[in-house]
């Protein structure tokens, strides 16, 4: 099951194992329990604190849980196998039930351990899903941390009749006794905040108990890591607050544009980021969404971002930086059947609809990779897009016009996702050019329509916006508000793009820079310091 390489990085990795793992395995006579078992005995011939042994009891087969030979209380169950983009996760379990400590803020943990009552998490997850490993990583650390937790991590494949029977169409989606608790990528903060309240209460007085920055970045994808590595480097008090490090890079595959780069893959682009902003002093606030700007009241003065948990942060100079987000279409039916065959992202929930018929919207350069993608999976694809012709790029059309289960329509208007019992099984379209409206079955509906900038929060403000949402700003990165400064996809700078972002993002930084050493503090200010 693993190749020389995974072989060599894991017997690396369980060298920093403290105390005995037991592997626990239920298994049944399929070839996927064959693997399991296979798997299990090479992880197990890696390190004399591994052992495995293949008497487990559980209905799922084939499954394994991971636990401390000292502590059986704590204990995960991997139910299918964790390959792919799960591979880390598996890693990470090991190494945690065996006593080597996990890379979380120690508050956390605390958290965890103190949560009362009993919580029986089931979460299903499938191998191409890169939003997946984040929940199943917080999910495994609360396990193996207080022993009233308990997680099943569930590989959607393998268990193909549970899903069904759940009705899951999207990951991934997660189960808290029984019933569903949220659908999407959470990490552990998130998570605890669902499930202690005042969690959230503690969290805002220790942002708004922060001293003022001299800069503060809001957003923490590539424009907001490229503003903050600059002005930490320049010596400046730095904070980051984002609502998720690493922004669309998570919803992002493929990436063969980035010079120096030949290939890389968002999640991975979006760790090497965050790694890096961790070299400086820089106050890395994660899962803190900015609602309200209240600018100074006087050049040099502060600002205040107010977050939605209730804390508030301040700071001399800002850069926004808060990005894009997939567009809605805004028909009928998109929003009743989100998750129920509507989806955003194909790399997750392309696998959920394996021979099933499904639509892409959108004929871009996302749209038509998404299509190609998914072509290979599912039954059959029909793009549709509104222009009379496809907007993607010549290779990629190539490409899908290659395959022989795709449909390309264009000057196609979608005008209704339908459904039945819960989940989708339609789509209406007109023909833009004969006016005619067309219906077709299908199972699954994939947006790819462009952006939308993240700048609601900003509408009174103060800001200048243009009529699509985006902050203005000059050739150096200013607003019109003194001392704050625009980067990336959530301005009004042509072509969104992951190296362009990274360049406005550097630029915002040295201006933000320049103002600092060009504008004195307010009187205010001074006098405070």
């Amino acid at each position: 099951m693993l190749d020389a390489t995974m072989t060599q990085q894991l017997k690396t990795y369980l060298a920093n194992l403290r105390e005995p793992v037991e592997l626990v395995a239920s298994l049944g006579e399929d070839a996927k329990s064959a693997q399991t078992r296979e798997l299990l005995e090479e992880i197990a011939a890696l390190h004399d604190f591994v052992s495995a042994s293949f008497d487990g009891i559980d209905a799922r087969k084939p499954s394994f849980v991971i636990r401390r030979a000292s502590d059986a209380e704590k204990w995960v169950r991997f139910a299918g196998l964790p390959m792919g983009h799960e591979f880390t996760s598996l890693v990470l379990a090991l190494l945690w039930a065996g006593g080597h400590p996990p890379k979380v803020d120690a508050d956390l943990i605390e958290q965890v351990r103190g949560l009362e009552g009993d919580f029986n998490f089931e979460m299903y997850f499938s191998l191409s899903c890169h939003n997946c490993p984040d929940v199943v990583q917080a999910l495994t650390l609360m396990a193996l941390e207080n022993p009233r937790i308990t997680a099943t991590l569930i590989e959607g494949g393998t268990f193909q009749d549970e899903v069904d029977a759940r009705e899951i169409m999207a990951v991934p989606a997660t189960f808290l006794n029984g019933e569903p608790f949220y659908n999407g990528k959470m990490e552990l903060a998130e998570i605890l905040a669902r499930l202690d309240t005042g969690s959230e209460e503690k969290a805002a007085a220790k942002l708004s108990a922060r001293e003022p920055f001299e800069v503060l970045v809001i957003g923490g994808g590539p424009a907001g890591a490229a503003s903050a590595i600059y002005t930490a480097r320049k010596g400046f008090s730095t904070g980051m607050a984002a609502e998720r490090f690493g922004g669309q890079l998570h919803d992002t595959l493929g990436i063969e544009n980035l010079p120096g780069t030949p290939y890389t893959e968002g999640p991975k682009l979006a760790g090497e980021l965050k790694r890096h902003v961790g070299e400086y002093e820089i106050d890395l606030m994660d899962l803190a969404k900015a609602v309200k700007l209240v600018p100074a009241t006087e050049e040099g003065g502060l600002h205040t971002v107010e977050l939605g948990n209730g804390g508030s942060l301040k700071a001399r100079s800002l850069i926004l930086a808060t990005g894009a987000r997939w567009r809605n279409l805004g028909v009928p039916g998109e929003a009743e059947y989100r998750n129920k065959g509507v989806a955003y992202c194909p790399h997750c929930d392309g696998p959920l609809f394996k021979g099933k018929r499904i639509a892409v919207i959108g004929g871009g350069n996302s749209g038509v990779e998404a299509a190609i993608d998914l072509a290979k999976i599912v039954g059959h694809v029909t793009l549709i897009e509104y222009d009379d012709r496809l907007r993607a790029d010549d290779v990629l059309q190539k490409k899908l016009r290659s395959m022989a289960n795709v449909e390309i329509v264009t000057s196609g208007q979608t005008t209704e996702i339908t459904g039945a019992d819960g989940k989708v099984n339609g789509l209406v379209f007109k023909d833009r050019k004969t006016g005619d409206e067309r219906r077709i079955e299908l199972e699954g509906v994939f947006v790819q329509i462009g952006l939308v900038p993240n700048t609601e929060w900003l509408h009174d403000s103060g800001l200048e916006l243009t009529e699509f949402g985006e902050i203005v700003t000059d050739e150096e990165g200013r607003t019109n508000v003194p001392g704050v400064f625009g980067a990336g996809d959530v301005t009004d700078v042509p072509y969104k793009q992951i190296v362009v972002a990274m360049g406005e993002g550097s630029k915002a930084g040295l201006s933000a820079f320049d103002y600092l050493i060009r504008t004195e503090p307010a009187e205010d200010i001074a006098q405070a310091a």
